[in-house]
């Protein structure tokens, strides 16, 4: 006769088997890079500040463009005491916290660093150009913090990935979700930062907050 008691201790022999073993977790790409660097992830740095820190401190520190581009440029050290930063080491320019209100007049979108020329005081012209990305240029909100500093990071290659981190955080946050047709002649209000420009060059603004129409 078949021994049954035999046939039936098999599976349960595996089930035992199986019961012990660890099943371990693929890392994503991501833990994988913030292992490899001792726990480095700029993605997340910028998350955890951003509501808590990054926005609030933007909305205290920065002054209608009008105001901080007429004071940089009437008093360059009156305008950085009041709205700007930039690191002690280094040569980077002075990074100014603004607020933007106007109208766009040309709206560059079919560029991946694509932006909003924006009118401020009604005579037609560009005030200020508005990076609306994806591909956004420079480092600018992270260059108007003062609470984070180069000093904090472990190298160049580390602080230059925080300062990408923001961008990136922006892009998904923000402007991924704006409207890119038929934005000329719409108001927009903008909340970020800027290089001090080269002279004759527009302001180039990175937007922390953004809202076109409405």
């Amino acid at each position: 006769m078949p021994n049954f008691r035999a046939a039936a201790a098999i599976p349960l022999a595996i089930v035992l088997a199986l019961s012990g073993c660890k099943i371990i977790k693929t890392p994503t790409a991501e833990e994988a890079a913030e292992a490899a660097s001792g726990g480095f992830n700029p993605g997340r740095q910028v998350a955890e500040i951003w509501d808590s820190k990054v926005i609030p401190f933007l909305e205290t520190r920065a002054g209608p463009f009008q105001e901080v581009n007429a004071l940089s440029k009437s008093d360059l050290n009156a305008a950085a005491a009041k709205y700007g930063h930039k690191e002690k080491e280094g040569s980077a320019p002075w990074t100014f916290a603004a607020k933007v209100s106007g109208t766009i007049i040309k709206a560059e979108t079919a560029s991946r660093a694509a932006y909003l020329d924006t009118d401020i005081d009604g005579d037609g012209k560009a005030d200020v150009r508005i990076q609306i990305g994806p591909v956004i240029k420079g480092t600018a909100i992270r260059d108007s913090l003062d609470f984070v500093s180069f000093n904090d990071f472990k190298n160049q290659i580390q602080w230059a990935e925080f300062g990408k981190a923001f961008n990136v955080h922006i892009n998904g946050l923000t402007l991924e979700k704006l409207p890119r047709e038929s934005l000329e002649g719409k108001k927009v209000e903008a909340l970020g930062a800027y290089p001090l420009p080269s002279s004759g060059q527009p302001a180039l603004l990175t937007p922390a907050t953004i809202t076109i129409g409405g």
